[in-house]
């Protein structure tokens, strides 16, 4: 399929730059699949369409502060981009992005501010390097003090403190730290709305995808099909498998919150009709054509034109109907992407 197909137009001015005072007094757009409709709701509507005996799954990743600035030894500045723990033969080994890629040496070594380096162990190609911190403990305080919350580059400001607390969801693990970028669906939920949905018999079950720079990765090939994901690492506990197996056995509805909890349900091992539980590294790329095996319903946020996650949002409900959605959405001025709006998907 022509990468075209997945354009949009959108103004600048809809792209949101800062969150929504109130994490759930963000608009709802609802898109039935059924019927055709749309409504145009507030997000504590949610309420109303999720059912006694549904499952509400949820991505409890935790972002860290991946964006480090230090300098060289002259004095030129660099941008260490974390993205994850690798092994090494010593010290604190991370596979990082860093800038400006051209002007680094393989053995130099990064400074930050109040001590503290890392150093450029060995260049991985495509922009991404080893990158080596004295150790764990050492590599901590220099994100704890020189590390800044990655926000997604269509935000155009530097991070603020309240960036920490707001480009997180309340479901977030300080036990499952790891992401690099948030899944942005769940800022939608407060605790409030959490308490309300188990009062009327609706489980919240938690899997992991740290998702990784890839997220934002745009399609550069005229055919999607000739596009591949980056890999994240995901899990899925035996305890969620169970409960969404007996979910799926009575009748119940499993809703995905986001698209990184659809990859990580459709990445898992099938035995039987059986969802299976996995933790492993995951590259799934869901594009028209897929069949949705554990995935009855989707909440989302507004995707970038031409991304692989408005593809896999258009494999989900077809892509004629999602761009008249988008279409509508922006004729009535939704906030667009991360920090925005969201969509019930039916």
């Amino acid at each position: 399929m022509d990468l075209a197909l997945f354009d949009y137009e959108l103004p600048k001015e809809l792209i949101a730059q800062v969150p929504a005072r109130r994490r759930d007094r963000s608009r709802l757009l609802i898109h039935d699949r059924g019927t055709g409709e749309r409504r145009h709701e507030t997000f504590p509507s949610i309420l109303n369409h999720i059912k006694s005996g549904d499952v509400l799954v949820v991505n409890n990743t935790k972002v860290f502060k991946a964006r480090l600035l230090g300098r060289k030894a002259t004095g030129a500045k660099v941008e260490i981009f974390l993205v994850r723990r690798v092994d090494g033969l010593s010290g604190d080994c991370w596979e990082a992005l860093a800038r400006p890629s051209r002007r680094l040496s393989e053995g130099e070594e990064v400074l930050f501010d109040g001590g503290g380096w890392a150093r450029l162990d060995k260049w991985l190609g495509r922009g991404r390097w080893r990158v080596v911190f004295r150790s764990e403990s050492a590599a901590a305080r220099i994100i704890a003090h020189c590390g800044h919350v990655p926000l997604p580059q269509y935000i155009r400001r530097d991070d603020s403190p309240s960036d920490l607390r707001r480009y997180q969801t309340v479901f977030a693990s300080s036990d499952r730290t790891g992401a690099v970028a948030a899944p942005t669906a769940g800022f939608h939920f407060t605790k409030g709305l959490l308490t309300k949905l188990a009062e009327r018999g609706v489980d919240v079950l938690q899997v992991t995808l740290h998702v990784g720079p890839g997220t934002f990765k745009p399609i550069t090939v005229d055919n999607i099909h000739d596009h591949t994901v980056d890999p994240e690492w995901a899990e899925l506990p035996s305890s969620v498998a169970d409960r969404l197996n007996e979910v799926r056995a009575h009748g119940g509805k499993i809703f995905a919150v986001g698209t990184t909890s659809v990859r990580t349900l459709e990445s898992a091992p099938a035995q039987n009709g059986l969802i299976q539980p996995f933790a492993e590294m995951v590259d799934l790329y869901i594009k028209p054509g897929h069949t949705f095996r554990f995935v009855d319903h989707l909440i989302t946020n507004f995707h970038l034109p031409k991304s692989s996650l408005l593809v896999l949002v258009s494999a989900f409900a077809g892509r004629d109907d999602i761009l008249t959605s988008y279409r509508e959405a922006v004729r009535e001025k939704y906030r667009f992407y991360s920090y925005g709006d969201a969509m019930l998907i039916l």
